[in-house]
């Protein structure tokens, strides 16, 4: 009897064998069904509906952040870090102080004071566009000098919270643009948008040459590129000055702001397309449309801006391009040489990212064979 309980096999041994069997085969089958899938996503990659898939994926996504970057910049403009020059008077400080208070509360402490000795210096400080607006002491009220040239929503927004605070406070206020816009552009959007145009057709010229003009080479690619940046910027010009009268431009600095502009786009897009093949237009599109343009101050001064936003679009193509051409346009006597630097800076990483790595270019020709001599 005890050897025959010893041959019998043991229940629970029995069942740890039965469990074994079935996670050996349970993991056949998940490795059997691995391998199956892996080999059908092998051959899907193969195909062009892999492609045709990324790209609608892509879009699907481009299109959400599109619309999510300029309404978010764009959608609710809220005064944020306003540099405004006060001129100190001698006496009689009282309404100022209590009008200043009211601002701040009004404009959720967004107001940055700077005191000046002199109303002269105050202005000069404006032409600058390092202030965007100047108070002062006038009798027993204030003046507020605002700018519409270095910022239509600022000085709409200082506007519009000056005439209540004064009212709230019984503070006499007189609201004065001494740097009104153009009457040809009373919103003041037109040179974000001819700097939106130079941004975007930079960078659909770069890829027309590499999609229709493959067998350039690099140096033959550069050149054409400064070729349709000169007559783009020469064409916009004349349309928006001449055409339309919507502007107007001094002419030469504006052609070149432009033209410099749509060349920097399109080594942008150049640097890319070595970096990263026929996906180049993803990272331009993101840097110079979905950052770039929203964050240019065009359409929404930097100081009503998210912080963010205003600190780096300055540093961007697309914010230099607005910023030099809107100091060209209404303040001629006070460019600066920072907008030109940053187009400059962008164009000479480009060019030296794309010059680097120009066997990656897609297109050229081979060379010519050597006529051997008899």
């Amino acid at each position: 009897m005890a050897d025959d309980r010893a041959q019998r096999p043991d229940p629970e041994r029995r069942s740890l064998r039965s469990v074994w069997t079935s996670l050996v085969s349970a993991w056949s089958s998940v490795a059997s069904a691995w391998r199956r899938c892996t080999s059908a996503w092998t051959r899907f990659k193969r195909t062009p509906f892999f492609p045709a898939t990324v790209i609608v994926l892509i879009i699907s996504a481009g299109a959400g952040l599109f619309a999510g970057s300029y309404t978010y910049a764009f959608a609710n403009p809220t005064p944020r870090n306003v540099p405004t020059a006060v001129v100190v008077p001698d006496h009689g400080a009282a309404p100022l102080n209590r009008f200043l208070a009211g601002m701040e509360q009004a404009l959720n402490a967004s107001l940055r004071p700077r005191p000046y000795p002199s109303y002269a210096k105050a202005r000069w400080s404006l032409e600058e566009q390092r202030v965007f607006a100047v108070l002062q002491v006038r009798g027993r009220g204030v003046r507020m000098d605002v700018a519409s040239a270095a910022g239509a929503t600022v000085a709409q927004v200082l506007g519009q919270a000056a005439g209540k605070v004064g009212r709230v406070s019984g503070v006499p206020v007189t609201v004065e643009d001494v740097k009104p816009l153009q009457p040809g552009d009373p919103r003041g959007l037109a040179v974000f948008y001819i700097s939106l145009a130079a941004t975007i057709i930079g960078f659909l010229g770069a890829i027309q040459l590499t999609v229709n003009a493959s067998a350039l080479n690099p140096a033959e690619r550069i050149a054409f590129m400064i070729a349709y940046a000169l007559l783009g910027g020469f064409t916009i010009a004349v349309i928006v000055d001449q055409g339309l009268g919507a502007l107007r431009l001094p002419f030469p600095e504006s052609w070149a702001i432009l033209a410099m502009t749509m060349f920097t786009s399109g080594l942008v897009f150049s640097m890319f397309n070595v970096l990263f093949g026929r996906w180049a237009l993803i990272p331009t599109w993101g840097l110079m449309v979905l950052l770039g343009n929203p964050s240019s101050g065009g359409a929404v001064s930097w100081p009503l801006l998210p912080s963010l936003l205003g600190t780096v679009g300055r540093w961007l193509p697309p914010g230099a391009s607005v910023n030099a051409q809107h100091t060209a346009i209404y303040f001629r006597a006070h460019q600066h040489a920072f907008p030109f630097l940053v187009l400059v800076g962008w164009c000479l990483v480009s060019a030296v990212v794309f010059w680097t790595w120009r066997h990656r270019h897609p297109g050229g020709r081979p060379p010519s064979a050597t006529p051997t001599r008899c």
